[in-house]
């Protein structure tokens, strides 16, 4: 939560995460543990987080090693310059008075824990607004530059091959948008088919994440959905070109260029659907978004349940 100024300056979350860092380097040897051999990983906001420590000077010499499954700090709308407008948002959606900064931070500072998941959920985080305008939608409260954390944004960092040039494994999945993130988000596709227009409409209601200009939807629908007429293809090929532009590009991307700063960088594509599925989700879906977590965790706590 951002204002852009030193009322609530933002980040509060990567800065935790430096904290943890800095007591790990502090604690990790009583627990049998080395203090110069340090991995840090993440999957989907969490390998955004991982993505932005590898960027963040704060965390220079506190991990040795990084991992970002599905998720880097190049997908659009991650970070930003400036979130004071989606600030301003949340203090009216709490009833906060709206003046200065100072103002509606003191007020949400006020507010109890109840009263601030209740905020959430009025907020419809990371739900598709299908009827206003795209460019002012805040589907999620992100990174921002401070200055401090991020000097600035991802983009100039790794062009300056100024960062934490540590051995990095960035990673995707086959079809990240196959289920899971376009049933969360809303994507109307109950009925399983797409057609262009309505395809080159979800693409632009979609620009948070896409960042696909209005003027641009209907040349990329119309590269990846223009060669079939069949609706339920196209329902297909709109969901790979999501996945692509919001993971694969932005992971390439950041692989490409850590590698070129110097430093050992590997990619992966996880191409699996784990024996532990929903019921809901289509068999054709294969490497799902998440889907690669039972494969790093397991799952012991599941077995004998219904996946439904």
């Amino acid at each position: 939560y951002s204002t852009g100024d030193e009322h609530s300056r933002g980040n509060w979350g990567h800065l935790d995460q430096v904290a943890a860092l800095h007591w790990v380097q502090e604690n990790i040897a009583n627990f049998g543990g080395d203090p110069g051999s340090v991995t840090i990983f993440g999957e989907s906001a969490g390998g955004e987080s991982v993505s932005v420590l590898v960027l963040s000077p704060l965390a220079k010499n506190l991990f040795h090693r990084a991992i970002s499954e599905s998720g880097v700090a190049l997908t659009a709308g991650l970070v930003r310059k400036d979130m004071k407008a989606a600030a301003k948002q949340i203090a009216v959606l709490a009833g906060c008075k709206t003046t200065t900064s100072a103002v509606f931070v003191h007020c949400l500072r006020q507010k109890s824990e109840d009263e601030l998941l209740d905020l959430t959920l009025k907020m419809k985080f990371f739900a598709l607004d299908l009827h206003g305008d795209p460019r002012e939608s805040h589907p999620f409260l992100t990174t921002v530059v401070d200055g401090v954390l991020l000097p600035k944004m991802p983009e100039e960092i790794l062009a300056e091959k100024d960062f934490n040039t540590v051995p990095y494994i960035v990673g995707i999945n086959k079809q990240e948008f196959g289920w899971l993130l376009p049933t969360m988000m809303g994507f109307p596709l109950s009925e399983g088919k797409l057609d262009q227009k309505t395809a080159t409409s979800l693409l632009w209601k979609s620009y948070p994440i896409a960042n696909i200009p209005e003027e641009l939807t209907p040349v990329a629908t119309d590269k990846y959905l223009g060669g079939t007429d069949d609706p339920v293809k196209k329902k297909d090929l709109f969901l790979d070109l999501m996945g692509d532009v919001v993971f694969g590009v932005p992971s390439v991307t950041v692989a490409r260029q850590h590698r070129d700063a110097g430093a050992p960088t590997y990619m992966y594509e996880f191409q699996y659907r784990p024996s532990f599925s929903s019921d809901k989700k289509p068999k054709t879906v294969i490497g799902d978004h998440g889907d690669e977590i039972f494969s790093v965790f397991g799952a012991p706590f599941l077995r004998g349940l219904n996946p439904s």
